[in-house]
């Protein structure tokens, strides 16, 4: 294979992940707020539960396993309840600290989210999401295959290349924010949109749009 057969399928792979990626979602929300907080290995930890969690999603898109998802509709369901269920309390509790914000504090203090928390949380806004599957596994997954037998793997290393970028940049670029966010009304607006976002998207995801 020539460089130009591996590295155009890689750097598509790269645009199209980062194009689903990028979007305003739960992932991202819970990311950026935590990012914020500046607390380096959670951050690691649950940068990585989203970016393995796309590797493992984009290779099963590539080994076809998105077609035996679209022939189990009745597993999408299940998952669409549980999820709408979780963003809704996750909403609500986003708006319960918009009334009791927070200031930002010290690096050396102890943590407001203990690690077993955050890292259950991401799973499950990953796992949960009926859209991952739509969006990673499905789509993803469809565009894959029309690249070619050993194309297509180049193309989704470029996709996971694109995810692990994606989060690492907004992970641990988000204390640029901290400055900001030291005053309690800033964390009352970020409060405020999580809160909106959630419970949108799980009212979204509840009536199957």
């Amino acid at each position: 294979m020539t460089p130009a057969t591996t590295l155009l399928p890689a750097l598509l792979g790269l645009g199209t992940g980062l194009a689903l990626i990028i979007a305003i979602g739960a992932q991202n929300a819970y990311v950026l707020r935590l990012g914020i907080e500046g607390r380096n290995r959670l951050i690691l930890a649950v940068v990585l539960v989203c970016a393995v969690s796309d590797a493992v999603l984009i290779a099963a898109g590539v080994l076809g396993i998105g077609a035996i998802l679209q022939s189990v509709p009745a597993a999408l369901v299940v998952i669409r309840v549980i999820g709408s269920g979780f963003l809704v309390v996750y909403g609500i509790f986003a708006a319960v600290r918009v009334v009791r914000p927070k200031v930002l504090e010290p690096a050396d203090a102890p943590a407001q989210v203990l690690p077993k928390v955050a890292i259950g949380t991401m799973i499950a806004l990953t796992w949960l999401n009926p859209h991952v599957y739509l969006d990673t596994v499905i789509f993803l997954g469809s565009v894959a295959n029309q690249q070619g037998v050993n194309e297509r793997w180049w193309w989704a290393g470029g996709a996971v290349a694109g995810s692990f970028l994606w989060f690492f940049g907004l992970g641990f670029g988000a204390r640029l924010l901290r400055p900001f966010f030291a005053n309690p009304r800033s964390w009352r607006i970020l409060d405020a949109f999580i809160a909106v976002l959630m419970l949108f998207l799980g009212i979204r995801m509840a009536v199957g749009f």
